[in-house]
């Protein structure tokens, strides 16, 4: 298939994760895996970059792609970011990369800075419940330094999560660390660093609104749940005060970009609202 042009796209997925790495390797343990696909009710269609690229260009749209670096809690490795990196090289028409540093890492730094320099990564997935931190714990400053300095983007996720769902313990993973406000000090501290706050951040969501409202530089991804069941306030706010710093986001593969705009189609977002949320502020904020 021919290469996307800008004038082509449709929409800009800004939450989507490369599951496997190009051997075929899972980037979550069997059991949580097991526990994810219980939770979201069926087996999602895990695939590579690569596969991705193919995937979203079909649908005529772009896509953040990124694995978590949950290795220290999980003990499975995350795919490698030179594979990520790789392959957007490959299909910049329809891939933005970003890579994901666990904040505990002592290279982290490190890691982060050659992200940047040798891989041309634009931003940094972090899932602070699934590696064990606090956005606002001093330990991870350095780490927004780089990435500030470097004019990439911070994605945390927010609220609930489907991973450890259902297992004893919910496999380990303490759901304080995704608060919203913890990230508010982090928007103070870095006032140049753009954030984004993935999906509809229950039990929290009046935190992300009110964050949004407050800081510039932070916006709201709409992905990992059906948009039917989004609380009637984040549709209220997305539709009208907060038109412009909400983005698309499906969390592929555990939510397909086709089910989440079917269910989207149904909501009552007017216009202009729905094609800034779908394409339009995700232009901007990535320079598409």
């Amino acid at each position: 298939m021919e290469s996307l042009s800008p004038d082509d796209l449709v929409a800009i997925d800004v939450h989507v994760h490369a599951e496997l790495d190009r051997h075929g390797r899972d980037d979550l343990p069997p059991a949580h895996r097991e526990a994810v696909n219980d939770y979201f009710k069926g087996e999602p269609p895990l695939k590579d970059a690569e596969g991705i690229a193919a995937y979203y260009r079909e649908r005529r749209m772009m896509a953040v792609v990124f694995s978590v670096d949950a290795e220290r809690t999980l003990g499975q490795a995350a795919v490698p970011i030179d594979e990520i990196a790789e392959a957007a090289a490959r299909n910049p028409d329809v891939l933005i990369p970003f890579a994901s540093v666990d904040p505990h890492r002592p290279d982290a730094v490190a890691s982060a800075r050659r992200a940047v320099e040798e891989h041309g990564v634009r931003g940094f997935k972090f899932h602070p419940s699934m590696q064990e931190f606090d956005p606002n714990d001093p330990m991870a400053y350095p780490l927004y330094e780089v990435i500030e300095a470097a004019g990439a983007i911070a994605l945390f996720h927010t609220g609930h999560t489907g991973i450890g769902a259902g297992m004893p313990g919910g496999g380990g993973i303490r759901l304080r660390h995704s608060r919203p406000m913890l990230v508010d000090d982090v928007s103070v501290d870095f006032p140049e660093l753009e954030i984004i706050l993935a999906h509809p951040s229950f039990p929290w969501q009046d935190e992300a609104l009110s964050m949004a409202m407050h800081k510039p530089t932070i916006h709201l991804d709409l992905s990992g749940w059906s948009p039917k069941y989004f609380p009637p306030q984040l549709v209220r706010y997305a539709s009208t005060t907060l038109q412009d710093k909400v983005l698309f986001g499906s969390d592929f593969p555990l939510i397909t970009p086709d089910r989440w705009l079917d269910d989207f189609d149904a909501l009552d977002v007017p216009e202009p609202a729905r094609s800034k949320i779908l394409l339009g502020n995700a232009r901007r904020l990535f320079g598409v």
